[in-house]
């Protein structure tokens, strides 16, 4: 186990109670007694009192026969705290429309239920992912809701001359 954050021993200090380490991780027990993942503390959407792992939703939306790939936020909201919202990538052969976002909304919540299904669904030609191919969560949210996007280092170069093998 290492040893401390660089720099930042305050916050190494906070991952320990009662001489055990906190991981940040989050998980459930359902009624027989298995546990769940639910997320990253830090990474978990909070919404009327519920706490939803993005990847829980973004699993469902791929289930979805429209669905390449998904990427799910939470955006702040006045009254829920934050409503679930979730990025598409559309296979080949479906066009984002307005029918197609009610119906990807309508399948996620017959499977989640309406208090974790997204409230919204917005399409995207091209979710930032890492090199690895994780899409950035909090990239995502940060250009939705204008904010500093932070460090990009690890951000896959994306765009037509990307694909081909030259950054743009």
């Amino acid at each position: 186990m290492f040893r401390g954050y660089l720099n930042e021993e305050e916050r190494y200090r906070k991952c320990f109670a009662g001489g055990w380490y906190l991981t940040g991780d989050l998980a459930k027990r359902d009624e027989d007694g298995y546990f769940w993942f639910v997320g990253r503390g830090n990474d978990v959407i909070k919404s009327s009192g519920h706490l939803i792992g993005p990847f829980e939703v973004e699993s469902c939306l791929l289930e979805h026969e429209a669905v390449a790939e998904a990427g799910v936020i939470g955006v702040p909201d006045a009254v829920a705290g934050e409503l679930v919202m979730g990025f598409v990538e559309l296979k080949s052969g479906f066009e984002p429309s307005e029918d197609v976002r009610r119906d990807i909304v309508a399948f996620s919540r017959r499977r989640l239920g309406p208090a974790v299904a997204p409230k919204s669904i917005e399409f995207s030609a091209d979710l930032p992912k890492t090199r690895s191919g994780k899409i950035l969560r909090r990239l995502l949210k940060a250009r939705f809701l204008g904010l500093p996007e932070g460090d990009t280092s690890t951000l896959e170069p994306s765009g037509p001359d990307a694909r081909q093998g030259r950054l743009s």
